[in-house]
């Protein structure tokens, strides 16, 4: 065996310690611990931000990059149809155009701002239909009509330059057709009728792989721009699989293997490779992405809808997404309470279980311990600061009391200026803003550790909702607005003076969130209704975007923490639960080499 400087052209390096910035493919001797080690690329998929919607028999487009992604169409149950449009930029998921009807097994092409969707079944029933439309980046438009109405039609291209191919009309169909960016015509048939089959790549160098014909299926297929010749198959048939990449390095995973799989495999252009598997099984789920890069999201495993989004990536990182865990469950099981403090420091108080209770308890990172109970019973009341100064205002009936806490006992503050109950507030004991809720939802409301004062108004009055920052840097979102009455998407940020209604909406309309942030440009919001959900955005001063979904849908609970380290505590259904957040993460994927390295 050849040695490593001739392979290499130097000798393995003995360090003290490892290499800050090590290059792929670099070995080295760690002399401080006796170890041979080493940095080898990494091939795996990663959690990335789930979509805002479960749904599947969805389609998308994005094909140029992994970290913009449009996932659009689908069922988000059995029997109801999606016509909403979602966009990925690397992180999590945000609300795009809606699409001018509302497709199921359709397919798509292009990238975010230049995709293209075509075919699929639309309502009432299983309509198949030959509507085509072009995204622009925000809005679709209906542009030249497919020859042939099919669903479960397989897609490849850019918007200019498409392929759509196979499909039901009403049977399997072998017609491929191709777009010039205005009209269909007519190209190269499949070698066989099929259906429920993927491809990539583009007009006149594609791969389509699977489907079901009407049997599950493993055949690979090249297509040169006027026709298609079989290659080798891939080692697992499927039908209704995720794909990307190029005709000659392509990926395809998950599938309809029942009740879903995770199988993943690589196209080198002549032979097809099994890789690391998806986390979760799934069939008829999305796929974008230039291989070895690439993005699975949302689908179905047997009854199951998928919300989970994938990314994978060959690479010398090690990328561990964004989760929720579950954390020890509440002395006292109770929703309508407040929250506030850190992830490893945080106070809940108040609230109903099932009456309205006066209990504190305070978490220490691993457990909750009950503390000294405020004053008087309170629910539906606001709570800022931290777990050794914090501040409990207001509450359901029209309560206008204050109480502030020392870390260890409540006493009585001066009174709200204005009663009001389902209020919130963010900032600290000595410099508070509270705002919102039921009696008063435009009122602003700012405490000096002393006194309470007003503010300016909200633009838009709402109970229920969000916030974040500080007393002279806030953020409200979300609740329920009485006028005109509805759940709002609405953000607003606050200056100490007066609040600004901003541009970036929330991905869902909603109240009962459980809510925090340490600035007004870094805001998380988990849970909340309608509907009980587990949905979970993060505001990073331009945009909301989705990560992980909470382990369990609720309402009303307590939130307390930040964007990177966040805890969602109590609310309904589930009244004692406690999951604690912790935002995605990277690291260098050094290995020590071992004999069976």
């Amino acid at each position: 065996m050849a040695a490593y400087k001739t392979l290499k052209g130097q000798s393995i390096r003995k360090v003290a310690q490892d290499p800050t910035n090590p290059l792929e493919g670099q070995i080295w001797y760690n002399t401080t611990i006796g170890a041979l080690k080493g940095l080898p690329a990494l091939t795996a998929w990663s959690a990335g931000g789930n979509l805002i919607i479960a749904r599947f028999a969805l389609a998308g487009a994005g094909a140029s990059t992994q970290t913009a992604g449009l996932g659009f169409g689908d069922y988000y149950d059995p029997s109801s149809r999606e016509d909403s449009t979602e966009e990925y930029n690397g992180t999590g998921w945000a609300v795009g155009g809606d699409l001018t009807n509302k497709p199921a097994s359709g397919n798509g092409a292009g990238t975010q701002t230049a995709g293209l969707a075509f075919g699929g079944a639309i309502p009432p029933g299983t309509v198949n239909t030959d509507t085509t439309q072009e995204y622009d980046g925000s809005s679709w438009t209906n542009t030249g009509s497919m020859s042939d109405a099919r669903r479960s039609i397989g897609g490849a291209g850019i918007q200019t330059a498409a392929l759509g191919f196979g499909g039901y009309s009403p049977g399997p169909d072998a017609e491929t057709e191709e777009y010039n960016g205005s009209s269909w015509t007519s190209g190269g048939s499949l070698i066989k009728a099929n259906a429920g089959i993927e491809g990539t790549g583009i007009l006149t160098a594609a791969i389509a792989f699977g489907g079901g014909d009407p049997a599950r299926t493993a055949i690979a297929q090249y297509y040169d721009g006027s026709s298609w010749t079989a290659v080798a198959p891939m080692n697992t048939a499927r039908t209704n699989l995720g794909s990307a990449g190029t005709q000659t390095l392509a990926l395809a995973f998950g599938g309809d293997l029942p009740p879903g799989t995770g199988l993943t495999e690589t196209w080198d252009g002549t032979s097809w490779t099994e890789g690391p598997n998806l986390s979760t099984a799934r069939g008829n789920l999305g796929g974008v992405g230039t291989a070895p890069s690439a993005l699975a999201f949302g689908g179905n495993t047997g009854a199951t809808l998928q919300s989970a989004t994938e990314e994978y990536n060959i690479s010398t990182t090690v990328s561990t997404g964004a989760a929720w865990a579950s954390g020890s469950n509440m002395g006292t099981g109770r929703n309508m309470l407040a929250g506030t403090g850190t992830q490893t420091a945080a106070l809940a108080f108040g609230g109903e279980d099932p009456s309205t209770t006066a209990k504190t308890e305070e978490y220490n990172g691993s457990s909750w311990s009950e503390q000294n109970d405020m004053p008087t019973a309170q629910q539906k009341l606001g709570g800022l600061g931290i777990q050794t100064a914090a501040l409990a205002f207001g509450g359901s009936p029209d309560q206008d009391a204050t109480f502030e806490y020392n870390g260890s006992s409540w006493t009585v503050g001066n009174n709200l200026g204005t009663a009001n109950y389902d209020i919130v507030g963010t900032g600290t004991q000595t410099a508070g803003v509270a705002f919102g809720g039921q009696s008063d939802p435009d009122a602003t409301q700012e405490y000096d550790g002393t006194n309470w004062t007003a503010g300016g108004n909200l633009n838009t009055g709402r109970r229920n909702s969000g916030r974040a920052g500080v007393q002279t840097a806030a953020l409200g979102f979300g609740g329920y607005t009485p006028s005109p009455s509805g759940h709002t998407n609405k953000t607003e940020a606050y200056n100490g003076t007066a609040w600004t209604e901003l541009s970036a909406t929330m991905n869902l309309s909603r109240r009962e969130q459980m809510t925090d942030g340490a600035t007004n440009t870094a805001a998380i919001a988990a849970g909340g209704t309608p509907p009980n959900n587990g949905v979970t955005e993060i505001y990073n001063g331009t945009s909301w975007v989705t990560t992980a979904s909470m382990g369990t849908a609720r309402y009303f609970g307590g939130g307390a923490g930040t964007t990177a380290s966040f805890l969602a505590f109590g609310g309904g259904p589930d009244l004692d639960a406690t999951e604690e957040f912790t935002e995605g993460s990277t690291s260098t994927n050094v290995k020590q080499i071992t004999s069976s390295t």
